[in-house]
């Protein structure tokens, strides 16, 4: 079990990006800077050291960098670092001067275990206002060779060099400096093309009001574009500032998203230190299908690039995660981000509706309202469709149907909200008809016998759906759809009902975790009155069940704490199977990687941001068992019994990045496939529940 808590097992990399202290014109002071961070890397368990552009001389040496003495001593400084290495675990990438075929270049060297991997050029050089590298540089397009001998190594030299670990699959590095990133075309594209999925930038860059946040912009716009990692160092403290400043800032992105950060106008030399996902970046790769076609248009150029092989030894054992994993990857975190995705969320939704009642020429909705999240949700999103087209609440035609396990808090939540709103509301119990369903097909429940069965539950729900339907039909509306993503993914829905089956769905794409933000925000955001928000607040106190068995029936899995029937405890908790959802569906990463960055996000609840005004008592924490069987439960409903009620889903906006189930969108499958693999893949790498504090 020790692999399963190992990072590189589980497909990751730990980088670090190193801004040391510089002495200008001091190569040994500067090797012996490098080596001190090198080893902190290597102590951190990190297989990745970036260093900053010309690190081993300080950038700011101006015409220095034609002086002999300065260019022997940076290669003797090289030299320094190389033999260190040998000791060190990482792959070290450090600039310096370097003399290439009768020319002096601003070079990155590539230094592993005592080895030089390779050296890269700078492409682009900066030559306008404060910058004039062309006065002592050339460019990479000026060598005459593919290969120099350096410090006794023969070495490959180039922009268009990969380094590939051969023992950890996916890690692919390249280098390129500075200007190069500012550069319309950066050497890193072609290199993220031809299959790079680390891309570092020892750069050193002087700080000008305004230039960190445009350095950001394009480390992310890069990664993001070219589906990689990007690691950016700047240079730092002990630069001259005769005429510049320097603010030491360096970041790691991956995918557009900042996993690290370096404090700014540090005094002295830090390091920084983050998790990359390199499955998750090549599950992104296989699924982009511009990225490949990019791939192809430039497929002459990409097939020039040269690999270089290394192999780094791999750190064994738990290292922790140093990566930040959403416990909610549905609903951020940051309070800010989160209101403008729930803004989004709720007019997409709006927007869907309002543009299928034009199309239609229908004014009328017809609504089930349960007092559950879900109904609840859909009939906001009604009120403020009907608001935008200029249409009077009462157009909704709102019904609550209570039936064998309704309880009086949700009937008298639906019905308050339903008023609240001032839809057309009203109510029809729907128990006759159940008992003649139930009369008529012979079920032992009409003849006083308790079996709450799936019968008696699904004919419940079947008697609501088809009052809903006929309801349209005599009032010529739409009936709207209340089912959301989680129980669309769980296949927590009676196939051709209200939860599945409808005449437009806003919730479709919308899982439980969110749905309970989307009303929260609508609260705090003043949308209607204080008399509907109490009415809100209430719906998301209450315990979510489909309530369609008393909790005491005999048998059933019911929460101990209230008189409702437990969907949670049937299906398992939505924190988890939202989680589940995101993680499989959308990136498609093995089981047994679920769990471990499930366990990661949940174990301890002291750890890592929770949405502001979550209430305590949904602050869960989850281990490792309980995280595997309710990962075996959504295995087992995902991929094999529930595909045919998704294969069938009404219409219905897409509302996230995260994805949506529906056969004309995110996901398409076959409705007969087995969960066999996935539920092998689980057991097999978790074949016993250990955690690692237990292990230890």
């Amino acid at each position: 079990m020790s692999d399963f808590f190992n990072l590189y097992q589980q497909g990751l990399v730990r980088a670090a990006v190193c801004v040391p202290e510089v002495r200008i014109a001091n190569p040994p002071a500067n090797a012996a800077a490098t080596i001190a961070l090198a080893r902190r890397a290597h102590e951190a368990g990190a297989l990745i050291a970036l260093f900053p552009e010309l690190g081993l001389t300080a950038y700011s040496n101006d015409d220095l960098f034609h002086q002999q003495p300065l260019l022997d001593a940076a290669l003797a400084a090289l030299a320094q670092v190389v033999e260190a290495s040998r000791a060190l675990r990482p792959l070290i990438a450090v600039g310096l001067p370097l003399r290439l075929d009768g020319r002096l270049f601003n070079g990155a060297v590539a230094v592993h275990a005592g080895r030089i991997l390779g050296v890269t050029p700078k492409s682009y050089l900066p030559n306008d206002r404060e910058f004039y590298e062309k006065r002592q540089f050339a460019a990479a397009e000026a060598l005459l060779s593919q290969n120099t001998e350096l410090l006794g190594q023969a070495v490959p030299v180039g922009p268009d060099l990969l380094f590939e670990a051969s023992t950890l699959p996916g890690l692919i590095l390249h280098m390129e400096l500075c200007e190069d990133l500012w550069a319309p075309i950066p050497p890193s594209t072609d290199a993220a093309m031809a299959g790079a999925t680390v891309l570092l930038n020892l750069s050193a860059s002087n700080i000008t009001i305004g230039k960190a946040s445009y350095r950001n912009a394009l480390c992310a716009a890069q990664s993001g574009k070219c589906l990689a990692a990007y690691l950016y160092s700047a240079a730092g403290p002990g630069e001259s500032t005769t005429d510049l400043a320097w603010d030491g800032h360096a970041v790691i992105f991956e995918q557009d998203r900042l996993l690290a950060e370096s404090e700014r106008f540090p005094g002295n030399a830090q390091m920084i230190t983050a998790d990359i996902d390199l499955e998750r970046l090549h599950q992104e790769r296989l699924r982009a299908t511009s990225f490949s076609d990019s791939i192809r248009a430039h497929r002459e150029r990409l097939e020039h690039m040269r690999r270089v092989r290394f192999s780094p030894e791999l750190p064994s054992g738990d290292l922790g995660l140093q990566r930040a994993i959403e416990r909610f990857p549905f609903v951020p975190a940051d309070s800010a981000e989160r209101d403008a995705q729930c803004y989004e969320a709720y007019n997409i939704q709006v927007h869907g509706l309002a543009k299928r009642l034009q199309a239609t020429g229908i004014e009328r909705l017809v609504i089930g309202v349960s007092g559950g999240l879900d109904s609840t949700q859909a009939l906001l999103v009604a009120a403020r469709t009907m608001d935008r087209l200029g249409l009077p609440r009462t157009h909704i035609l709102a019904y609550t149907m209570p039936g064998f396990a309704t309880s009086s808090e949700t009937r008298a939540n639906a019905l308050a909200l339903m008023q609240a709103l001032g839809t057309q509301a009203e109510e029809i119990d729907i128990r006759p008809s159940c008992m003649q369903m139930l009369a008529d097909i012979g079920h032992p429940f009409a003849a006083d016998e308790l079996v709450y069965d799936v019968t008696f539950e699904n004919v419940q729900a079947g008697e609501r759906t088809s009052h809903l339907f006929r309801l349209a039909n005599h009032h010529n509306a739409l009936v709207l759809g209340t089912g959301d993503l989680s129980e669309i993914a769980l296949g927590w829905s009676t196939y051709g009902v209200g939860d599945q089956m409808s005449h437009y769905n806003v919730n479709a794409s919308v899982p439980k975790t969110l749905i309970q933000y989307l009303i929260r925000w609508v609260i705090a955001s003043d949308h209607f009155d204080g008399t509907t928000h109490a009415i809100l607040q209430a719906i998301l106190d209450t315990e979510i069940s489909p309530e369609l068995v008393p909790a005491h029936a005999g048998g059933l899995d019911s929460a101990a704490t209230s008189g409702l029937q437990s969907t949670e405890a049937k299906i398992g908790p939505y924190d988890l199977q939202d989680f589940n959802t995101y993680w499989i569906s959308r990136y498609g990463l093995r089981p047994s990687k679920v769990a471990f960055l499930a366990w990661h996000a949940w174990h301890d609840k002291t750890q890592g941001l929770w949405p502001e005004n979550l209430p305590e008592a949904r602050r869960h924490e989850y281990d490792l068992p309980e995280i595997k069987r309710w990962l075996e439960v959504f295995l087992l409903r995902f991929f094999q019994l529930s595909q045919f009620k998704r294969s069938c889903l009404p219409n219905g906006p897409k509302v996230g990045s995260g994805g949506s189930l529906s056969p004309r969108g995110d996901w398409r499958a076959p409705s007969d496939a087995e969960a066999a693999i996935w539920l092998q893949e689980l057991h097999e790498k978790i074949p016993e529940i250990d955690t690692p504090e237990q292990q230890g």
